[in-house]
């Protein structure tokens, strides 16, 4: 069976959606962002994104996977 990450992370051009696949990942972003949740993800502008992503790995020892 393939690992799953954390947070899977898709770029849509002018902005990025974070995907948590585990429930410490959806109260992590949720805990760390105020941001617009769309059909499940954190909405995060590109400026964010680099920002979001290194914190959920270094602060909170989560596994982020995707494009940035």
């Amino acid at each position: 069976m393939e690992a799953t990450n954390d947070i899977q992370v898709e770029h849509h051009g002018s902005l990025y959606l974070f995907r948590p696949s585990t429930d410490d990942a959806k109260k992590w972003l949720e805990d760390h962002t105020e941001g617009q949740w769309i059909g499940g993800a954190l909405a995060v502008e590109p400026r964010y994104a680099h920002d979001l992503a290194s914190g959920a790995v270094t602060e909170g020892g989560l596994t982020v996977g995707g494009r940035l």
